[in-house]
């Protein structure tokens, strides 16, 4: 292995003397471009017993309950799935403590419409659509009607308030929503055009009901820091993923960096699996140590790789 110089490695040297210099290349995971269709899908490996919970949540339509220390692949899976299968981008729905599934359905801006529809009057202009105000969430353009389901990543769903996996049993069984500042329009105003989540343009919601044709591909995520209610549980097929093995981090530095990256990654691998402990070290954080030691970064320096291979749990 030859070491990248100091001048290249160094691009920021703390002393206070701007000068231009050039970024390399960034890892395969950490490159970005407007176009969607053009940015790289990056492989993702996964055992066949694992697989075959995932046919089963597609074959039954039920949501997928994913589970397992950090850095197993989790969110990456539902990616996966709508690459793999052509189902279209992912839906993604970040759970937090402040979470609704109103949000998650949709979201309607009165004083946006009050706003404009003064200024319409005062211009002596046609009153805007009260759809213009209204933009469906994640989870409802995923039930928009459609022949071909989409992919909707519901993560980290046990940060979430403790009612918050009760308040979806219904649209998860039924696959139905309703929009009351839709319903409560006249019938002449039964069909309105709506935003979607994914900036894709509008979908026309009829009497204000969205009722899914094909019940989406729900992925959900969970990193173990609550207990579901049975009732949830039960509509969800489970599925727990394990934190690889050594054959399996080997393939998974092969896949996102080349076979001959292996031969720059023994050393690392070895650390890694000294240093692991469930929920301390993320998978990706041997990628992140093996992409500088492939870029010719010396690791063994000032205590590099304690930096890049650094827990995720306790004090800093």
């Amino acid at each position: 292995m030859t070491t990248t110089p100091e001048a290249e490695w160094r691009l920021f040297r703390g002393n206070g003397v701007p000068r231009a210099v050039t970024l390399p290349q960034a890892p395969p995971w950490r490159r970005f471009t407007s176009i969607r269709s053009l940015r790289p899908e990056l492989p993702y490996l996964i055992e066949r017993q694992h697989a075959d919970i995932v046919n089963a949540g597609l074959h039954l339509r039920r949501p997928l309950l994913v589970t397992g220390p950090a850095g197993t692949g989790k969110s990456s899976l539902a990616r996966a799935i709508a690459h793999e299968l052509r189902l279209g981008e992912l839906l993604r729905w970040p759970v937090n403590s402040r979470s609704t599934v109103k949000d998650a359905l949709y979201q309607y801006d009165a004083i946006g419409r009050l706003r404009e529809t003064t200024l319409s009057r005062d211009r002596g202009e046609r009153e805007p659509s009260i759809g213009t105000f209204i933009r469906l969430g994640p989870l409802g353009t995923a039930l928009v009607p459609s022949t071909v389901p989409r992919v909707l990543l519901i993560d980290e769903m046990d940060k979430g308030d403790v009612d918050l996996p009760n308040d979806l049993l219904t649209v998860f069984e039924e696959g139905v929503f309703d929009i009351p500042e839709l319903t409560r329009l006249p019938e002449e105003m039964s069909e309105v055009a709506v935003h979607t989540y994914d900036h894709r343009g509008t979908v026309v919601v009829q009497q204000g009901l969205v009722q899914c044709v094909e019940f989406p591909v729900v992925v959900i995520t969970s990193n173990g820091e609550r207990d579901f209610p049975p009732a949830f549980l039960r509509r969800c097929v489970r599925l727990d993923l394990p934190v690889p093995d050594e054959d399996r981090l080997r393939n998974i530095v092969a896949a996102h960096l080349g076979e001959e990256a292996l031969h720059e990654a023994d050393d690392l691998i070895d650390a890694f699996l000294r240093r692991r402990a469930p929920g301390e070290l993320a998978t990706d954080q041997l990628l992140n140590a093996v992409f500088l030691r492939v870029c010719g970064v010396d690791l063994d320096a000032d205590g590099l790789l304690d930096a890049v291979l650094h827990q995720l749990t306790g004090a800093m």
